[in-house]
């Protein structure tokens, strides 16, 4: 007869097993949670949208000129007063390649309460699956409204979308299709020399440039024309 220290205690394996089972059940509903609640930004497509950085490009220019920028941003919206002009000139010729990046800052896109800085940035990249001209003009006339408040409707970007030339992205806009990307691209900001990184923030030729507010020096000086 066999001792009883030799028995196998069948009602702990069962219960072992069925802890086996719950905790790796647990350990799914955890990573199907965390990945529900983390989606991946869906990135804009087009032929003017350059696929690894996301900027959106403008001309064939032997300079290159990039612009990171946020439409709620004051100092951004200062920065295309000043420079838009001289900017416009330089794409019109075909002088330059612009490349902007519009972003959306974390504390401005809560500050207007309808997150605007996110929704007009979706708006531009909506727009330019259509073109990076048709995008550029948008840039500009929406800059000239000078949005403070709550910013613009969905509407009305769509408006401006429409006659810049793009009358198909109102779906896009209304969806905030690339909402959750241009906050994401916000964490690639250039740095300062100094390790700062904010809004606007301007390179030439792939040169930093700290923005003093005169134009030749910042700009037009370092272009080889």
């Amino acid at each position: 007869m066999a001792s009883a220290g030799n028995k196998t205690n069948w009602f702990a394996v069962w219960v072992s097993a069925a802890v086996v089972v719950v905790l790796v059940g647990v350990g799914a509903l955890v990573w199907w949670m965390n990945s529900a609640a983390s989606p991946e930004a869906s990135a804009p497509t087009g032929s003017s949208i350059e696929a690894e950085t996301g900027a959106i490009v403008v001309g064939d220019g032997a300079d290159e000129v990039e612009l990171w920028m946020d439409f709620y941003c004051p100092h951004c919206q200062d920065f295309e007063d000043a420079y838009g002009p001289t900017i416009s000139e330089l794409v019109d010729s075909n002088a330059i390649t612009l490349r902007v990046q519009p972003v959306a800052l974390a504390s401005l896109n809560a500050a207007s309460g309808t997150e605007f800085s996110a929704r007009s940035a979706n708006a531009m990249y909506c727009v330019a699956e259509t073109s990076g001209q048709a995008a550029y003009e948008f840039m500009t006339a929406v800059f000239a409204t000078h949005p403070t408040g709550q910013g613009l409707t969905d509407d009305e970007l769509a408006q401006f979308a429409a006659d810049a030339g793009a009358p198909d992205a109102a779906e896009c806009i209304a969806d905030e299709t690339y909402a959750d990307f241009v906050l994401s691209q916000a964490q690639e900001l250039p740095e300062s020399p100094e390790g700062s990184a904010g809004t606007p923030t301007l390179l030439v030729n792939g040169e930093y440039v700290t923005i003093t507010g005169d134009v030749t020096a910042d700009l037009t000086s370092r272009l080889g024309m």
